[in-house]
């Protein structure tokens, strides 16, 4: 990717996967659907089953050939989110609540300026947590054992 490329990505995403967005430019204009992946090295969505498009498979070792319907890649400039409330395409803003948490808000005409929540998706893992200790963790005994002790200053390495 060249340099002229690099200025034109974008650097703070406002949508994330699992949001529902509406399609306002090209052959599904109108239509809504669920961001399924983003690539953001492009600045391209993929929508669940829309823009959907022909692709000619050739046959090879362990699997077969043929012509497949795929969900080609849309620009994110031709998306917008749903608002939660009114259910129309809105413009998405950044706001701090009380207690600092960051959240996104809906923003433009014709927006409720609610609150537009996380996917839930995002809260699944994908690669669950290690539940038990590999070769290369510390043992708990030795992440419990007090090394330094600050009111007498025992524990710190002669230098």
């Amino acid at each position: 990717m060249g340099w002229k490329a690099a200025e034109k990505l974008i650097r703070h995403w406002k949508i994330i996967r699992g949001d529902n967005v509406m399609i306002i430019r090209g052959k599904d204009k109108g239509e809504s659907g669920v961001i399924k992946r983003v690539i953001r090295s492009q600045n391209r969505v993929i929508v669940e089953c829309k823009n959907l498009v022909k692709k000619h498979i050739k046959a090879g070792p362990g699997h077969e050939g043929g012509i497949f319907t795929v969900e080609a890649p849309l620009h994110a400039s031709n998306v917008q989110i749903r608002d939660p409330v009114t259910g129309k395409p809105c413009k998405v803003g950044i706001k701090y609540l009380e207690d600092g948490t960051k959240v996104r808000v809906s923003r433009g005409i014709g927006a409720s300026g609610s609150i537009i929540p996380r996917p839930e998706i995002l809260k699944i893992r994908t690669t669950p947590r290690p539940t038990q200790s590999g070769p290369k963790d510390t043992p708990m005994e030795h992440v419990l054992e007090k090394t330094y002790d600050a009111k007498t200053g025992m524990g710190m390495p002669d230098l």
